[in-house]
This record gives structure tokens, sequence and C-alpha cells, in this order.
């Protein structure tokens, strides 16, 4: 039997140019962007770092250097704190660092899709098994997503892609997999299909934006033509791959926010305040007598 290598790094592909936002990330990348009192990147690692990520691998572009300041330390504003008596505001900012020498920073250069972004990590990722996770998608649950998928992975072995339920009258707006084997946490897959035309999606499984790949997909995107959009798709790759290897899906029954919509972005901001005990009172209230209007 094929010993199951552990997954160490993960990949975040930051390069997007937050269009959707705009003016808002003129100057500010969209990953910064705030849920509560948080950048939406910053829920990702942390996501990641429950998972047992040792490694990040940050693909940027330009105007992204802000996000690469955030994972380090502000020896100014720690000093600050510090003086002030601050300790709780100086232990947050202490454990959301990834630890010294953790993290990579790697420039896409072209905005030629998912699928580029994910090979321009070849080098650092290197022969190993790595996750992907997309950063605009914010995972709510009592165990993250990825530690769910890092669970499934070390009985399966080969790949894993994170999928939650959608209604099956909006199947043909996502990414589709097909249902075979069911396994403790999710099922095999049976095929994939990028946003399927209505009423022929094999299942209402949709794809959220969380994977485990191996390193043989890197081979295949170095060869992959353009597809949807005129960009490298990382599901074209994936196709090719599941012909080699064994894909599974692990089911999230938790809450996803797409936090690259402004609806999801909003919706989350509600959903994670709701969780803080110290402004739920005061949210509550406000959200009440809003809709009362409304």
């Amino acid at each position: 039997m094929t010993k199951i290598r552990k997954v160490r790094k993960a990949v975040l592909p930051v390069a997007g140019l937050g269009t959707r936002f705009l003016p808002a990330t003129k100057a500010v990348p969209k990953e910064m962007l705030t849920v509560v009192d948080k950048p939406v990147v910053q829920y990702v690692v942390e996501e990641a770092m429950a998972a047992g990520i040792e490694h990040f691998v940050f693909v940027t572009g330009r105007n992204k250097s802000v996000i690469e300041d955030h994972f380090d330390i502000q020896p100014e504003l720690e000093e600050t704190l510090r003086a002030r008596g601050k300790t709780v505001e100086l232990k947050s900012l202490e454990d959301m660092l990834p630890t010294a020498g953790a993290t990579s920073f790697t420039r896409q250069q072209a905005p030629l899709g998912l699928g580029h972004a994910v090979w321009c990590a070849r080098d650092i990722v290197g022969d190993e098994p790595f996750a992907l996770l997309l950063p605009d998608m914010v995972m709510r649950d009592s165990v993250g997503c990825l530690s769910g998928m890092v669970d499934l992975y070390e009985k399966v072995g080969g790949n894993i892609v994170a999928v939650a339920e959608c209604d099956p009258a909006l199947a043909h707006k996502y990414g589709i997999v097909g249902k075979g084997e069911t396994l403790d946490g999710g099922f095999r897959i049976t095929e994939m299909v990028e946003k399927p035309a209505e009423g022929t999606a094999p299942s209402n499984f949709y794809i959220n934006g969380r994977y485990i790949l191996q390193p043989e997909i890197f081979d295949i995107l170095s060869k992959q033509e353009r597809g949807a959009g005129n960009e490298i798709q990382v599901t074209d790759a994936m196709l090719k791959l599941a012909d080699q290897q064994p894909f599974s899906a692990y089911t999230f029954g938790g809450e996803t926010y797409d936090c690259g919509s402004k609806a999801g972005f909003i919706l989350a901001n509600v959903a994670f305040a709701l969780d803080r005990e110290d402004i739920k009172p005061d949210v509550a209230a406000e959200l009440k007598a809003l809709i009362s209007r409304v």
C-alpha cells in the first residue's frame, strides 16, 4: 500500500484585482477587507493552521504587499501595545502569525487564471501533496473545513475536494461533482462538471473552494490549454488528473460565505458578528430594528 504523505503546505491565490468591490479595492486588496475585525485572508490562514499546515504559499500580484506585511511582526505597534498594557490585543497579533520562515510569496505577474496561479507555486510546493484554499471563501463551523478534509485524506489518500449541498435548481451556477461510493465523511467522486446545463447536473454537491491535490497536477498545468474565460482553469487539470488518480469529496456541513461577492461578504460580517459575545447584543438589536423598518 502506498504511503500517504502528510499535507504540510497550502497555496493561497491572492493575485485577483477584486473589481467587484471597486472603489474599495482600488488601493486595498480584496483579501484584506475585514469581516468584523479580521481580514478575510486571515480567516483562511487560521483555518489552515488549525488543520496542521506548516507552510503558506501566497501567489500574489501587484499592490498586494500589504498581505505580506499583515503576516509579519510590526515592532512599533507591538511595543506600543506592550507599553499600554494591552495584553489581549498583543496576544491576538502573536497568535495570528505563522512561525518564522513559514510563509512564501511568489508573483503570478499576469492574470491567466486560477490554474496558472497554482502552477506559479510549483517550485515552492515541490514534490508533495498540498492544500489549495481560495481566500474569497470563508467557512464557519465547529470543525474547520480543511481539518475535516485532512482527516479524510489520511484515510483514503489521493485528491480531496470539499463540497457542500446547494439548491438543485441552482446547480447550473456551480462546479458540481458526481456522487459515488460513500466514505466516512464524504464519498468518491465519479465526475466533475463546471456549470452544467440546467437539469443535467449529476448531483447538487458543489465545489466550495478547498482542495487537497497531489503534485502531479503541476505537470498537467504546465501543458494546460486555456479554457473558460480564456484562462488556465484548475478544474480542467483536475479532470485530467482524475484519469490517473482517485478523487474523493469531503462533505462540509457548515456555512460557506463567498466573500468575493457583496452579498456573501455582508452575510459573513453579520454571521461572525452574531458569534461574538462582545458585540452580539448590540448587533442583534440593530438588525431587528433594521429588518422591521425594511
